[in-house]
């Protein structure tokens, strides 16, 4: 199960993110996400269970939580879309200017 977790204090690390889903069950994965330039956390992050029954009860207790004087989200993860550049938005770079 792959589960959601958002409005996490930007102090949290990937350990301390798996530490949290540990009690409920075995974590095959934490990862917080962090920005790509500043590589400080984005503040939400992806935790995945090898168990159904212990990622529900885990979203259910967490949801909510006050973790790191922040109340942190807990959901099921959704699919990833995919991002495309087709929806009407002009896309520009230097070496693709028109002027």
């Amino acid at each position: 199960m792959n589960i959601y977790v958002s409005n996490l204090s930007f102090n949290v690390q990937d350990e301390d993110l798996r530490e949290y889903f540990e009690e409920y069950g075995e974590v095959t994965s934490a990862k917080v996400i962090t920005d790509k330039f500043t590589h400080r956390s984005r503040g939400f992050g992806f935790v995945e269970m090898s168990d159904n029954t212990a990622g529900e009860k885990a979203i259910k207790e967490l949801d909510g939580a006050v973790v790191d004087g922040r109340t942190i989200s807990v959901t099921v993860a959704k699919p990833r879309e995919e991002r495309s550049n087709s929806n009407n938005k002009r896309s520009f770079s230097a070496s693709g200017s028109r002027w």
